[in-house]
Formats: structure tokens, C-alpha cells, sequence
């Protein structure tokens, strides 16, 4: 799975590099460590004008046909395998799909004294593009739109697996534009394990295990780099 995420350079640097035409919003801000239910930046392309945007979205999808918010399950991640065929997803898998700026992940080693949290990142530090699916939901009775997303992951490659069995779905920058929906493309293709040397991981700190945390300090090592 994929519970926490940072995305931390200037968001500006990330509205230009994912090509979106839109003003980086005014409100987002640099963050260590997105939960879940909390609001992260997603590159979609407008239904209307094929135009890339670049919004905050919150972390939990809410599909448009829910009746009662309270009742939502909101999941933060989606099963590659099942995508296409879940009722919950396949919807937004044909026609709302969105890629997610981020610059390091984190995911828990389970071991014999407790969980171990550990980070990964590219090799090269640059910012990646998780795979995503939004949903649009409007509150009844007043009108209000709220727009919600969720991670697609996969099984774990070989660099991975030893600390998850899961990891998200990292999209390529060529092919951008065939999960945007912008080209003629199999989306479904774009749906596998990233190449073990994209990535490295690394041990870090408890302090990452709470969403009050949030700062740099969160992705020091404490221990050696997981080729």
C-alpha cells in the first residue's frame, strides 16, 4: 500500500515541470508527511479544453454516486489488478485518471520488535508521478464540489519487496500523456512494478509514524541505503 507521502519542492517548479496551465495554488504548501483525508496536489486533464491543471485534491477517494459522505469508505489506494473491473474505480479509471507529484513515499518493514518505517525516493531525487483516479462529489442541497483522489499500486519490484509486498504505480514521463488521457494509449499497460534501479530506500525515524510531524528531518537516514 501507500499511507504516506512527501512532496516538498516549490510548487511552482512542480506546475512547470508537469506542464500544467493553470496558477500553482495559492494554499499549497510544502509537506513531509501527507496522510490520509489531507489534501495533496494531482495533475488532471480538463474534460473541456484538454489543458493540463494542477489542483489540491484530498487523499480518499469519494466516488460521485455516494449518498451519504458519512458512510464513505474513502480508500487511498486502488488495486492495479482490479481496477478495470471494480465497481468502485472503473469508472474513474476509463475517463478521470490524474498523476500525483511526489518526491519520496514511505512504507512500514514489519519485523519481530514492530514496524520499521523506511522512505524511497528515485535514485536521481528527482520528482516522480504516482499513477491516481479522481472523483468529483457534489454536497447535496448546496452545491459544493468536493474532489477527491486515490493511489494505484502494485506488486512490489525486486528493490521493494524486501521492506512491502505493495508499492504505487510510478508513471513514466513519456508516458504522461498516454495516462492523461491526451494520446492514443493502453493505460492498463502502464500498470506495473517501476524498474528495480528507479528507486532506492532507506531506514528513518519513528517520528514519521504521526501526521503532526512534518519537516526534512523526517527523511534522515538512520541506517543503510536499500539498494
Amino acid at each position: 500500500m501507500c499511507g504516506r507521502f512527501a512532496t516538498f519542492q516549490p510548487v511552482e517548479a512542480i506546475r512547470k515541470l508537469f506542464g500544467a496551465v493553470n496558477s500553482a495554488p495559492a494554499d499549497a504548501r510544502p509537506s513531509w508527511n501527507i496522510a490520509p483525508s489531507q489534501r495533496a496536489l494531482a495533475v488532471r486533464r480538463h474534460p473541456e479544453t484538454g489543458e493540463r491543471r494542477i489542483d489540491l485534491l484530498s487523499w480518499g477517494l469519494v466516488p460521485h454516486w455516494t449518498k451519504d459522505i458519512r458512510d464513505a469508505r474513502r480508500p487511498i489506494n486502488a488495486r492495479a489488478e482490479t481496477l478495470a473491473t471494480s465497481p468502485m474505480f472503473k469508472l474513474a479509471f476509463a475517463s478521470r485518471r490524474c498523476l500525483v507529484p511526489v518526491d519520496a513515499w514511505y512504507e512500514w518493514q514489519v519485523t519481530p520488535d514492530g514496524k520499521r518505517p523506511f522512505a524511497f525516493a528515485r535514485t536521481d531525487r528527482a520528482t516522480m508521478a504516482f499513477a491516481g483516479i479522481w472523483e468529483s462529489w457534489v454536497t447535496p442541497g448546496t452545491g459544493k464540489v468536493l474532489r477527491t483522489f486515490t493511489i494505484i499500486t502494485t506488486s512490489a519490484n525486486a528493490m521493494a519487496a524486501p521492506v512491502h509486498d505493495r508499492m504505487p504505480v510510478i508513471i513514466q514521463r513519456e508516458d504522461w500523456p498516454i495516462w492523461l488521457g491526451e494520446v492514443a494509449g493502453h493505460a492498463a499497460d502502464l500498470l506495473h512494478p517501476p524498474p528495480d534501479e528507479l528507486t532506492l530506500a532507506w531506514p528513518v525515524g519513528q517520528a514519521v509514524n504521526s501526521p503532526r510531524n512534518n519537516g526534512p528531518e523526517l527523511l534522515v537516514p538512520t541506517g543503510e541505503l536499500v539498494p
